[in-house]
């Protein structure tokens, strides 16, 4: 099968996923965004995902985003940086990104606001929490998270939005719901703090085997990759 009509079938049965998922919960659909994990797949795929009707695009890592941003002709979407950014890259990742994910300590929201202001952006940002203690996860401890949003009440350029999470994997999408859960608790305790935690509306969990339990659990974007675009090539795509 041709790339679009794939993804586009692809497309119809996540979305029926969320749908039934946010009926269960008692939640309208258009509350979840669905992020279309494009890691590791090559232009081709961005342009069929575009045509398809997806508007938002997920990438692990910059400089993959960047040449894929390079090469294909598709219009302007929503780039989601999904994973984590090391400190050197952090304006290119607010060049070139409209969400960051994966913001992690003071230090480093402190470095995308100066590179956000230098370059006349403003992404949005969500901060990704460590629930679970995972060595090779990042994620700021629970107890940082109050410290890099006060850090965010000076910022010029860009915004907290939000928190992310990645728990640890399992087969049985249920092991994923206390962390989904605890994440929703913690956004909640902290918008209840004060009127400047107004704009933590956003949750960003669950993947492609796990989606149902994150929107049942509160979540307001979802981030799909193989459910979308199938299994993934074992290298970084050819970009010719």
């Amino acid at each position: 099968m041709e790339l679009v009509p794939r993804i586009t079938a692809n497309l119809a049965t996540v979305n029926a996923r969320i749908a039934a998922a946010a009926a269960a919960a008692g939640r309208v659909t258009t509350d979840v965004r669905l992020v279309a994990v494009s890691k590791k797949f090559g232009p081709a795929h961005i342009e069929a995902a575009v045509a398809a009707g997806l508007q938002d695009l997920g990438e692990n890592r910059v400089q993959e985003a960047l040449l894929k941003q390079a090469a294909t002709s598709a219009p302007r979407v929503h780039w989601h940086l999904i994973g984590h950014l090391q400190s050197n890259k952090t304006r290119k990742a607010a060049e070139a990104f409209d969400w960051i994910h994966s913001v992690d300590s003071v230090d480093l929201l402190r470095r995308l606001d100066r590179a956000a202001a230098d370059c006349g952006r403003s992404p949005k940002l969500l901060i990704q929490v460590d629930l679970a203690g995972e060595a090779t996860k990042h994620g700021a401890p629970e107890a940082e998270v109050q410290r890099i949003l006060d850090a965010a009440t000076t910022c010029r350029s860009v915004e907290v939005r939000g928190l992310m999470v990645l728990p640890p994997w399992s087969q049985n999408p249920e092991a994923a719901r206390p962390y989904f859960r605890r994440l929703r608790q913690l956004r909640d305790d902290l918008r209840a703090s004060g009127p400047d935690r107004s704009r933590l509306d956003q949750l960003s969990m669950g993947m492609s085997h796990d989606l149902e339990v994150a929107v049942e659990e509160g979540a307001t974007m979802v981030r799909v990759g193989t459910a979308l675009f199938g299994p993934r090539p074992p290298a970084s795509p050819t970009l010719e």
